[in-house]
């Protein structure tokens, strides 16, 4: 086995190999600051303009992927400052008044929370869309429901995939939640105790886009709260990805035949032609473990920490990023294999009616008749035990199979089917074609098609 590279303190401390990513957020933060300092007369008009002019620079080079990074420097914070001052002289050195690293990277981290939050909400309207589209198509397409992945009731497909729909939909709410709190400028917090500049930070604040400021210096610097919501939030949307991506690749295996993935969503085997991998949808359920593992991580690490700021979070960033990158590419893969998925619906239908999926309907037609319903769930159990026994399936029995359970039964037993079933379930929130169709209405007001 070959030895670790070997690393100094200095490279063991350094951010700058990943909090590069928030240089652009770091300009941007700067340069509202420079224009507050010039503002409250703590540096004149020409050493803002001066300023601002550098670090749009720096901006350039940054985005040109010619800026020198120095990893002797440590962190983004310090490469950039230095830069400037290389750019327009000492003048340079006057932007850190007033603020601090620890109230520096906390904003920075802010402004890039508040975007990656508002790719994802689009990303999830996009793939509520797909879903929406995908159920449309399949209004009278009739699956067995599950329970305990055995078949239970007869559904339309469409309303179960609306039931991820209603997933997304809180996943949505939960990240706009989120985003009110990160929504807080921390910058004028200093180190942790505030600073002692007569500062204008609701004029920062409006400059970058926040709805308030923050109340206390110390939380400001010290507070990831925002990061851990965010991180939570998206554990329970890559779960929610994952229970989706668990059933197409079952349903989408021979033993089940419901449907097929896309082409594009499939890879084969390098040993077996036949195969059609899932893998995509498989990617999508394994990589939901490293979304969560970053969120314990970093619970971990916050568990211990006192106030104010300590290096552990310096943590923070690199699990906060592997998730943002994570969640957007899975929401883009989760949306185009909704969009790439084909059903065989006699199967499916099929799956439906060669089961015991209308015991519960033929309790309900005893309940109809008067009977307690404890008693007909246990003569309809009686009926399926029987069937089983006998090696058929429910329509395969006469009205005079039925009459050795009851004297209830009537003609009219054998006019339930998985069509009647799912006619049925009117309740509001049932799988009735009216009401999918009513909540097919009720999505399409929610994305604002309507």
């Amino acid at each position: 086995m070959n030895d670790p590279e070997k690393i100094s303190p200095s490279e063991y401390l350094a951010s700058l190999p990943f909090d590069r990513r928030l240089a652009l957020y770091d300009i941007r933060g700067s340069i509202a600051h420079a224009k507050m300092l010039a503002h409250v007369k703590i540096v004149s008009e020409d050493e803002a303009n001066l300023i601002v002019t550098g670090l749009v620079d720096i901006g350039d080079e940054l985005e040109r992927g010619d800026f020198p990074f120095d990893i002797e420097r440590e962190d983004i914070h310090m490469n950039i400052e230095a830069r400037l001052i290389d750019k327009i002289g000492p003048v340079g050195g006057k932007l850190h008044t007033a603020r601090s690293r620890n109230d520096q990277i906390a904003l920075d981290l802010r402004l890039f929370l508040k975007e990656a939050i508002d790719e994802i909400v689009t990303g999830l309207n996009t793939y509520q869309q797909a879903l929406l589209v995908f159920a449309e198509k399949h209004i009278a397409t009739i699956i067995p429901g599950y329970t305990h992945l055995q078949r239970a009731q007869p559904i339309l497909l469409a309303h179960q995939i609306l039931a991820y729909f209603e997933m997304a939909q809180r996943d949505k709410e939960r990240f706009k939640d989120c985003y009110v709190r990160a929504d807080v400028l921390p910058l004028g917090s200093g180190a942790l105790a505030g600073v002692p500049y007569e500062i204008d930070r609701m004029f920062v604040a409006k400059e970058l886009g926040f709805m308030t400021v923050s109340p206390n210096s110390i939380d400001a610097v010290s507070d990831r709260d925002f990061i851990v919501e965010f991180e939570a939030a998206s554990s329970i949307l890559m779960m929610h990805f994952s229970r989706l991506a668990e059933e197409i690749i079952l349903w989408s295996s021979d033993e089940f035949g419901f449907m097929q993935v896309g082409d594009d969503y499939v890879s084969g085997s390098s040993i077996m032609p036949q195969k059609r991998n899932p893998d995509i949808a498989e990617l999508a359920r394994g990589k939901t473990g490293r979304v969560f593992g970053n969120l314990i991580g970093f619970l971990t690490t916050l568990k211990g920490l006192p106030l104010a700021y300590n290096r552990d979070l310096q943590e923070d960033k690199e699990g906060l990023f592997d998730t943002v990158d994570t969640v957007i590419g899975t929401l883009d893969m989760m949306a185009g294999m909704a969009t790439n998925l084909s059903v065989d619906d006699s199967r499916t239908r099929e799956a439906a009616e060669q089961s015991f999926n209308l015991a519960t309907d033929i309790a309900d037609y005893l309940v109809a008749k008067g009977m307690p319903f404890r008693d007909a769930h246990g003569i309809a159990a009686t009926i399926v035990k029987d069937t089983v026994s006998k090696q058929l399936f429910l329509q395969d029995l006469s009205v005079s199979d039925y009459k050795k359970h009851s004297d209830l039964f009537d003609d009219d037993i054998l006019k339930i089917t998985v069509q009647s079933s799912i006619d049925a379930r009117q309740s509001y929130g049932g799988t009735a074609t009216i009401r999918v169709q009513e909540a097919l209405a009720t999505a399409h007001r929610l994305l604002g098609d309507e």
